[in-house]
């Protein structure tokens, strides 16, 4: 099954992508760990893509569609592979279409105002990585698997978490409408509990 996942920061497509793709033995494709690759192994599109990242500028869309397309003809995509992170416009979502047929586009939908209050709650340990919200904490702000002290990270701020939801809706969204008119989408509630979301997942997905 050729999948791509949709959804806002925050929404939990990353930790929903990981138990689908364990389910359906399929690769979980992100676009930032094939630019990492990518640039590590300093094939010509991640030369590319470095020689951008390193004045501080996105990566222009030919590039970042290059370096998917060269994914996806590799070995461990044959029997499916899902999409987290491409495309982020109906620009990329076009060129896809070029060069892959997606089976199906889950959608996990969370509103603003829910997700400003999970992640801006969120807290991370440096050190370990463990990662808690503070509804969970009682007011502690120590990780229980290391001892470390938990911090919120910038990117996880009101602010900067409502600025998020601005690129994405304004940039993303439009998606929604594009695989919409093409059969293809199916929606989830992102706000349900995380096992709930899963069996919802699996279900739209004939699973």
């Amino acid at each position: 099954m050729n999948l791509i996942f949709l959804g806002p920061p925050g929404a939990g497509k990353g930790t929903q992508a990981v138990r689908v793709c364990e389910q359906l033995g399929i690769p979980q494709i992100s676009t930032g760990d094939i630019l990492r690759r990518a640039i590590k192994n300093e094939t010509p599109t991640g030369l590319a893509a470095k020689s951008y990242i390193d004045k501080g500028q996105l990566v222009p869309d030919s590039v970042v569609i290059d370096i998917v397309r060269e994914r996806l003809v590799q070995d461990d995509c044959k029997n499916g592979y899902l999409l987290d992170g491409f495309p982020r416009t109906v620009a990329q979502a076009e060129a896809l279409e070029g060069f892959a047929k997606i089976d199906a586009v889950v959608d996990i939908d969370v509103s603003d105002e829910k997700l400003v209050a999970r992640l801006s709650g969120r807290r991370v340990c440096l050190s370990c990585g463990g990662t808690y919200h503070v509804s969970q904490l009682n007011g502690s702000m120590t990780c229980a698997k290391c001892g470390n002290e938990l911090i919120q990270r910038a990117d996880d701020k009101a602010e900067t978490v409502l600025s998020r939801l601005t690129v994405y809706h304004a940039q993303t969204e439009p998606l929604i409408d594009f695989y919409t008119q093409r059969g293809l989408l199916k929606e989830i509630d992102g706000a349900q509990p995380m096992d709930e979301c899963y069996a919802a997942i699996m279900a739209v997905l004939g699973k």
